[in-house]
């Protein structure tokens, strides 16, 4: 199995706060990543679709995420930087300036308007890790990019580009079965969403870029500790609740056309871990204080440990 231990544990994947004006809140980001840090969070992550980065400018994405470095550095915390764009050129230009502002790592996913050509997936990573120069390079897979990449193609990569550490795997990706999990992991570290730990963790399944961590820290830094410790009985117990929860989130939010950036915002207000507000950029709708206040009663009744509850 790849020894990649300094990829462990749920890394916090921020939304972004922005303003009335919708402009960028520093001061609100700040303070998310420091209570992150200071949380014991083992990782920040930007550029996750809880980020928005499809829904902002170089100058933003320059500006959120020497955000980000800077309060992560002097606390030791690494960093990872989201540089998928819907080119090659754009992915290049974010993962060059990520590695000259300090990042420890850069994600990327193929370009997803068009679907990417089998003869062009190899070459697009190394593109871009050349790039990026030394720092790692997290892959991020997940049906919106059209294509799966095929365990094949994940050990071309790997053989093109050294830097090539670890792969985040969502629904429909070649890790996201115990199989593809198991031989993925022979060569980079996987990361897959909390609810699915019980089932892939004896995999080789060793965090996520998450972004339920924020939710309640202690409750999923307790779920990892768990997860690596080989207790499975007890990951499977909060994870049956995480599936509850999703199921939760399908019937009463996703109806309403809601993304990944406003449940990571419900979350993160839903004990006020985070400041961020439950602004978004259009055209996906927001969430509202009553959706919080929805999340909040369920959680009281089926999920009481995230509110803080025994």
């Amino acid at each position: 199995m790849a020894e990649q231990s300094k990829f462990s544990g749920p890394w916090a994947a921020l939304p972004v706060p922005w303003t009335d004006e919708d402009s960028f809140d520093e001061a609100a980001f700040r303070a998310d990543v420091a209570s992150c840090c200071e949380a014991g969070i083992p990782g920040i992550c930007s550029g996750m679709p809880a980020g928005e980065f499809y829904a902002m400018e170089l100058d933003e994405f320059k500006q959120i995420n020497k955000t980000m470095i800077e309060e992560c550095q002097p606390r030791a915390i690494p960093t990872m930087v989201g540089c998928t764009a819907t080119y090659t050129e754009g992915a290049m230009l974010r993962a060059e300036w990520a590695a000259n502002s300090g990042a420890n790592a850069i994600q990327v996913g193929l370009p997803f308007w068009m679907e990417v050509g089998e003869e062009q997936v190899v070459g697009f990573f190394r593109d871009v890790s050349r790039a990026c120069g030394h720092i790692t390079l997290s892959i991020f897979e997940t049906k919106r990019h059209k294509k799966a990449l095929t365990l094949a193609q994940h050990q071309a990569i790997k053989e093109a580009v050294p830097n090539y550490e670890m792969v985040a795997v969502n629904e429909g990706a070649l890790g996201h079965d115990p199989e593809g999990c198991k031989a993925l992991s022979e060569f980079v570290t996987v990361f897959a969403d909390e609810q699915n730990w019980a089932r892939l963790g004896p995999c080789g399944v060793r965090g996520s870029c998450s972004e339920l961590v924020y939710w309640n820290p202690p409750v999923f830094l307790g779920l990892g500790h768990e997860m690596h410790e080989g207790n499975w009985d007890q990951v499977e117990q909060t994870c049956e609740k995480l599936r509850a929860l999703r199921e939760f989130i399908a019937a009463a939010l996703i109806v309403k056309g809601l993304t990944e950036t406003a449940f990571a915002r419900i979350g993160g207000r839903l004990t006020g871990f985070l400041r961020t507000g439950l602004r978004n950029r259009g055209p996906y709708p927001a969430a509202s204080v009553e959706d919080v206040k929805q999340l909040q009663g369920w959680c009281t009744k089926y999920f009481p440990e995230l509110m803080g509850a025994e």
